[in-house]
């Protein structure tokens, strides 16, 4: 007997729990324009006198939204490391096992699997029409056993909002690794497969949601061991003869034309100065006397007058050139990446070196300590959000955040450990503190810790025991040349979502009645530090705006 349900896209399902104790669905609203996700869990109870042990079911969807469905086959992933030492109680699990994560994205007619007694889900993704499908709306899925013929239909009904959900305002960047895709697809840097198999990336990211793309003027000096090094992802030529730099910006125009085909709004350019105190400079080649080698890297002093005058002489270039290209204001810019008190002065220096060349652009780096914004040092701070109290406290304008590996207690992440409704709850907490940018640092990071060799995305999902399970990328690398989508990444989408609806609430009201009526539907006040701790609370979070901006909708 085949045993089916829809739910939400909140539950995490897991092969060895019951059916019966994940709440179903079948009413739920969205705006035009929106792209909401629900799940269709499902279980064979084998009779006695059966003798097989697995079923192929064919999924069919139906109704008047199922032209505009995607589905996919949700898999799930070997976590060796769920979490870090210290954790809260708002995780799914805390010991290591398999989870759901992986989506594989279903062709028409394609079968699914499952076996005797477990439990398995189908993720549906719906794309609402920006025009022409208004009101109550339904969506069926059946579900065909291709040796008995039985079948299980189940249906939802979606009401659609007369009401065209708004553009993303935030800035989402989540930090992309050329590299990465060059070593696990085999491929030479910058050969033409290499070109298609990041822009099928970063197509990908912009369907997530993110429209900031880090870009590799130089190679990224990111999670690289101090001395060692990456494989050369160099957008920029570099020639220097007599003293003299020269620059072609052929592959780096290349790039930002890549970035326009697919949408990115943002151009990320990769950090000037090391990670972990702007010490020393990124790997940098170049021609020189006819030769191709590197002239700068980890044996360079980064305040030193020779990296001071190819620096300075660098950024004057690229921003005429950009200029030029109409580009320029899309260019925000790094000094280094999480600098500590205790580099704050490295950080200071290196900074000093550009600032005057950069006084009309955004300078940010992800940092934790206020002290950096309080002594003017850094004007854009992106801090963690278990360190965001003090720039909220003291009313910080243009305000970004990010999460990475060290925020696991309280606070939202993505973390495949943590429940869906933590990660997207996310979205209503940007949109009270009225962030403008959001980063992570791993979009596709299939390394071990500091780079020093590749790993089997498939199974090593915290980089070999290095960070929880999530961290390191959202996407997983496809035999085609694709990416396949986390169900992480899916649901921090969702929460993309919810922010912008929240924005469109505001329009029609005002800040502080969204945020009220928000937090009464959650049944707690909206801090960074405070999450959903289970699915329905998001759901009639979100059901309370969409009634609002129903209400004033025509």
């Amino acid at each position: 007997m085949i045993k089916t349900k829809i739910t939400s896209s909140l539950e995490n399902i897991f092969p060895d729990e019951d059916l019966n104790k994940y709440p179903e669905i079948t009413h739920i609203s969205a705006l035009r324009g929106e792209k909401i996700s629900l799940q269709l869990i499902y279980s064979y109870i084998k009779d006695d006198d059966e003798i097989y042990m697995r079923k192929e079911l064919a999924p069919r969807l139906s109704g008047g939204l199922a032209e505009y469905a995607k589905l996919y086959d949700v898999r799930y992933v070997p976590v060796e490391k769920p979490t870090n030492s210290e954790y809260d109680d708002n995780y799914l699990r805390t010991s290591p096992g398999l989870f759901p994560d992986l989506l594989i994205p279903l062709k028409k007619g394609e079968s699914v699997y499952t076996t005797a007694n477990a439990l398995d889900s189908m993720w549906i993704e719906i794309f609402i029409p920006e025009d022409g499908i208004v009101g109550e709306q339904s969506l069926s899925i059946s579900l065909t056993d291709l040796r008995s013929g039985e079948q299980t239909e189940n249906s939802v009904i979606i009401e659609v909002i007369d009401a065209l959900i708004p553009e993303q305002k935030l800035i989402f960047t989540q930090w992309f690794y050329t590299d990465c895709l060059a070593t696990y697809y085999n491929v030479p840097i910058w050969s033409k497969k290499h070109w298609e198999i990041i822009e099928n990336f970063a197509k990908k990211a912009v369907e997530l949601g993110i429209n900031m793309l880090l870009t590799p003027v130089f190679t990224p000096p990111l999670d690289t061991k101090i001395g060692g090094e990456r494989p050369t992802t160099q957008l920029v030529g570099v020639r220097k003869s007599n003293d003299k730099y020269h620059f072609s910006w052929r592959l780096l125009d290349k790039w930002i034309d890549m970035c326009n085909r697919v949408g990115i709004k943002y151009i990320e350019i990769s950090h000037l100065f090391t990670q972990w105190g702007a010490t020393h400079a990124p790997k940098v080649m170049a021609t020189v006397d006819g030769e191709y080698k590197q002239i700068f890297g980890w044996d360079t002093d980064a305040h030193g007058d020779e990296y001071r005058i190819f620096i300075r002489t660098f950024l004057k270039s690229l921003l005429n050139h950009m200029k030029k290209r109409g580009d320029d204001k899309r260019c925000f810019f790094h000094i280094s990446d999480e600098p500590h008190m205790d580099q704050l002065e490295d950080y200071k220096n290196s900074k000093s070196i550009v600032e005057d060349i950069l006084s009309d652009y955004i300078i940010m780096d992800a940092l934790s300590d206020y002290e950096f914004y309080k002594m003017g040092i850094v004007k854009t701070p992106i801090p963690s959000n278990d360190h965001i109290e003090p720039f909220i406290e003291n009313n910080v304008q243009n305000l970004w955040a990010y999460y990475c590996c060290g925020q696991c207690v309280d606070v939202s992440n993505r973390l495949i450990a943590m429940p869906s409704w933590r990660n997207r709850s996310i979205g209503m907490q940007m949109f009270k503190y009225n962030i403008v940018g959001f980063l992570h640092w791993g979009y596709n990071f299939y390394n071990s810790q500091n780079s020093l060799k590749e790993i089997n995305p498939y199974l090593e999902l915290s980089g070999e025991k290095w960070v929880p399970a999530g961290d390191t990328f959202s996407v997983y690398p496809a035999k085609d040349a694709t990416p396949h989508p986390s169900l992480r990444a899916l649901v921090f989408y969702e929460a993309l979502e919810d922010m912008r609806a929240m924005q469109l609430c505001e329009s029609l009201y005002s800040h502080e009645e969204v945020v009220k009526a928000v937090e009464d539907a959650l049944g707690f006040e909206i801090a960074f530090d405070k999450c959903a701790t289970k699915s329905e609370q998001i759901l009639k979070m979100r059901e309370a705006v969409n009634a609002m901006i129903k209400a004033k909708s025509h």
